[in-house]
């Protein structure tokens, strides 16, 4: 079982996994930063100073309506029902902004695959060239 485990772990495709989910996690830390410290203001100062942070709706009434997210947090911690709508704004931003960068990423890997493989095709003229070479060889 040991030896078996041994062949699994070292398979080019289990390092290669390990390796996406390492720079994924990564990936999504620098993209949360971006939206949270870039997009996010900005989206902010063109909807007239809206937190996104801070939009909640307060099934309990207990919560006031200007609440700071340290006092949003608290209130979930309290067991106060809490809609964060602006907390899933966020990260719907955040979605679209990995999703957008994951497709360029594939996209242009997709363009690089795709002139390796023309690089590795014999053109027409090889082909037919090796055509004759068999053909004469066949006489």
């Amino acid at each position: 079982m040991l030896n078996d485990f041994k062949k699994f772990i070292s398979r080019g495709n289990v390092l290669d996994l390990a390796v996406a989910v390492i720079m994924g996690a990564a990936f999504g830390s620098v993209v949360k930063t971006f939206t949270d410290g870039i997009v996010m203001p900005i989206v902010g100062l063109v909807t007239g100073g809206i937190d996104f942070r801070s939009q909640f709706y307060d099934l309990s009434g207990t919560v006031p309506a200007n609440a700071t997210p340290e006092q949003i947090e608290a209130a979930l911690k309290g067991g106060t029902p809490v809609i964060l709508y602006g907390q899933l704004v966020g990260d719907l931003l955040t979605f679209l902004i990995v999703a957008f960068v994951m497709f360029m990423l594939v996209r242009y890997a997709m363009g690089l695959f795709r002139g390796l493989e023309a690089e590795s095709e014999p053109s027409g003229e090889v082909v037919l060239l090796t055509e004759i070479r068999d053909i004469l060889k066949a006489k």
